[in-house]
Order: structure tokens, then sequence, then C-alpha cells
């Protein structure tokens, strides 16, 4: 007879959303196996970058905006009566496997093995830096800090008063630029296509007219400011002139970790988002995608959460089916 502690869960990836499925899953009573990644495939993460949360309850005072209630909420696990629920491996998972009998071998960089009887990802996204002067660098000081920010659900507020820029050359750079400055009473609002040329469409071309939101092709040289004092000044262009700001969101797109989800047999739309179900299920039976991975979703972190509860109700839900369905079966025998 088949235990609950046969139908394990994986769940690979340690940001917010892979956290709340590792807690809904202990407390429903299950064992899971939550894969946090190796340090250097973390530093490739959204949660490692993500200084300060503004948008959510109580996560403002946090040093780390993700990172601090995530390690909270492991600790919270350790030390309850549902530790023994809870397997944490600080390793990347290298490759997920279908097996005939429908359950998962999930193998990580060192070799080792899981069995599981369902798998959740939630390995998220990068958002795309900018090249200056051939590489990334040179952002990095400013980035996630309130000088150079990505996500304007998220960070939008903090261009009230000041002057504001945009990076990036695509339709959807004019359009942040746009409702950044419908929102807030910018100074001002200049986009920087860093030498590309723009692809706007002839909305977002009249709006920027309108509003007049001014757009410089030059690619950009530098960026000027003091970091460490929390200071931004603008970038120097390659056409010698300056643009001044005091904050910049960067709209070149995002990186999707959707390695092992495709290597899996798992379908994605056009931008390399996880297609699932209303529960987080892909076209693999049994295989999961949430949070930032997850397609036509928003990207927060209350959402992720709503997300993780739902895969792992519906994995609860399979699991005790299958248990009630021996029991009946062993009773009618």
């Amino acid at each position: 007879m088949k235990t609950k502690d046969d139908y394990k869960t994986v769940v690979v990836g340690g940001g917010a959303a892979g956290i709340m499925a590792a807690l809904r899953g202990v407390l429903n009573n299950e064992k899971v196996v939550l894969y946090l990644g190796s340090g250097k495939a973390r530093k490739k993460s959204r949660e490692m970058w993500v200084s300060k949360v503004e948008n959510m309850p109580g996560y403002e005072h946090y040093k780390k905006g993700i990172v601090n209630p995530n390690k909270d909420t492991l600790t919270w696990i350790k030390e309850s009566k549902f530790a023994s629920n809870l397997e944490v491996f600080r390793t990347s998972v290298s490759s997920i496997k279908k097996l005939d009998d429908g359950s998962f071998e999930v193998e990580d960089e060192k070799g080792g093995k899981q069995s599981a009887f369902s798998v959740v990802l939630a390995t998220g996204i990068m958002d795309v830096q900018p090249e200056i002067q051939g590489s990334i660098e040179p952002v990095l000081p400013y980035a996630n800090v309130q000088l150079i920010d990505y996500c304007i659900r998220c960070d939008g507020h903090h261009v009230q008063d000041k002057k504001t820029t945009v990076i990036g050359h695509s339709n959807t750079a004019g359009w942040v630029a746009i409702l950044l400055k419908e929102r807030y009473e910018v100074e001002s609002m200049t986009v920087l296509t860093n030498g590309k040329e723009p692809e706007y469409d002839e909305q977002v071309k009249k709006l920027h007219e309108v509003y007049g939101i001014e757009t410089n092709t030059s690619a950009i040289k530098d960026v000027k400011g003091n970091a460490k004092e929390l200071i931004l000044e603008g970038f120097e262009l390659e056409d010698g002139t300056k643009n001044e700001s005091e904050i910049a969101f960067i709209a070149l797109g995002m990186i999707v970790y959707n390695e092992l989800a495709k290597d899996a047999g798992a379908e994605v739309d056009e931008r390399g988002f996880v297609k699932t179900n209303a529960k987080g299920e892909t076209n693999i039976e049994g295989l999961y995608a949430i949070g930032d991975l997850q397609a036509d979703t928003k990207k927060q972190i209350y959402t992720s959460w709503d997300m993780a509860v739902d895969a792992l109700d519906d994995i609860d839900n399979k699991i005790r089916r299958k248990l009630r369905e021996q029991a009946l079966e062993n009773f009618g025998g």
C-alpha cells in the first residue's frame, strides 16, 4: 500500500513562488523537496536583485525585499511540527524526466536524483540589461535601488516629481514612458534607445508628441552619479550630450528561465512563458509552472503566491484522490 510519503512534490526555485509552494505543500502535510538553486544560478534571479518591496503590506522594512521573508519562512518551517515534511537542497536541477509510470525523475547538477509524483517549476525570469560600451556592468550599481528600476507596477511611484528616463527602443518602451508620464508628475520624460531605431507605432508617436516625451537615439557612453550615495545624475551619450535624469526604467524585455520546462515537453508562448491551465498545470500531467514563469499573469509577489497555492492544492487533491481510491478498494476487498 502507498502512503502520502510516496507522493513527493519537487519544487524548483527559491523565489516568492517557490517558497510559497513549499510552505503550502508542507502545511498540506505532504513531503516536499525544494531546490533553491546554486549560488551562481540565484545571482541570475530577480529574487536576489530586489532590495525593497513597497507595493506590498509588511515588506517595506526588509533590507532585502524578497530574500529575507523567504528565509524567515524556511526558518519557521524548520522549527515547526511539520519540519520533517521539507527537504531543502541548495543546488540547481539539471533535468526532469517523465517516466512510464507517470512519475518524474529529477536530477540535480551534482548527480543526485529524486523521484516525484509532481514537479512545480518556479524558475522565474530576469530583466534584460542595457549594454554600455559592450558591458552591463555600468548599470548594476544603480539597479533596483530606486535609481534604475524595471517594473512600473512595483516601482513606478519613485518617479514622482523627478527627471525620468526610459531605456529601450521597442513599442513597449514607448508605452512605459507614456504610462509613467500619465500617472505621475514627472519633471521631464526622455526615452534613450541606446543606438537603436525606435519601433513606435503611430499611437505611441502621437502621444509622445502630445506629452512632450523626447527620444534620443544616441548610444549611451556612461552612467553618471554616485550609487553609494543613491544619486543618479544621468547618462553621457555618444553624441556628446548628457541626458539629465534622477531615475531610469529599463524596458528591454525579460529572460525567461524556461529551459527545464521546455526540455520536459511543456508548451511555451511566443515570449517564452510556460502555458498552463487555471491550476498552473502544463500540458505535461503533473508538471506545473508558477510565478513569473507562468504565461498570461502579473509578475508580482502576491500573484505568485496565489499561483503556488492553487498548484499545491491541486496536487494535494490528486494525492488524496489516489489514497482514497486505494482505501476504498482495500476496504471492499
